[in-house]
Formats: C-alpha cells, structure tokens, sequence
C-alpha cells in the first residue's frame, strides 16, 4: 500500500478534496495494480505564504510523494505519472503543474499489522509491475 503525501495552496479545490484524493487513488491503483481500498492519502492544503512554488507553476501547482515498496519497472513509473497528471486534468491542474516524487523504501523498513515488518508477510499484491 503507497502512501501518498498530496501538498498544493489552499482555496482552489473549494470542497473537493475528497475526490481529488480518489483521481490520484484511481491513478496509483490502476498503474501500480494495488488493491483500491488498500490505501494511504493524505491532503495538505497550504496558506499562500506557506507553500513557496517555483516562479513558473501556477496557483494549482501539486507535488506529490509517493512511498512505496521497491519493484515497480520505469514503464510503469512513466504510466504511474502520465495516469495522475491526466486525472488531476478535471480540476484544472495543467500538466506542467504536477510534480510527482516516489519514494521507494524496502519492505523490512516498514512495520505494520501488528508491528511486523512487511517483508515478513504477504502484502497481498505483487510489487515487480
């Protein structure tokens, strides 16, 4: 299960966030063929004087980081980002506005479930995509 830290400026998703979450959501499950209800987001929306943006980007400017376990091919990494910049397209986030970090962290380095470590179990999805 990635987990999905979505950062942009306050004010333009007026009450959307929930389905801004789920285009991302949708994105990663589709590409990345995670179980859809197998998930971590969390949406920070930021006072203008609070998130500094490159001088280009615009007022939706997205940066998104994605941890998650090792294992996923380039072409999948491309299909993963090509998925989110297309789906953030509905709220009117130009593509040039999306930046998309993944963060891959090995399984032995993430507890869960009882505070086992993840490589000690099946997560119940293939991670070599």
């Amino acid at each position: 299960m990635p987990d999905v830290l979505i950062e942009t400026r306050e004010g333009w998703l007026a009450g959307r966030g929930a389905q801004f979450m789920a285009a991302i959501q949708d994105a990663i499950s589709a590409t990345l063929r995670t179980p859809v209800h197998d998930k971590i987001l969390r949406l920070v929306q930021h006072a203008r004087d609070d998130f500094a943006i490159p001088d280009w980007a615009g007022e939706r400017f997205t940066h998104i980081e994605i941890t998650m376990f090792p294992g996923r091919t380039v072409a999948t990494k491309r299909a993963l980002y090509k998925a989110i910049v297309e789906n953030l397209q509905r709220f009117g986030v130009p593509a040039n506005d999306v930046k998309i970090i993944l963060i891959e962290v090995p399984r032995e380095n993430v507890g869960m479930r009882g505070g086992h470590a993840a490589s000690d179990f099946d997560i119940g999805y293939e991670t070599a995509v």
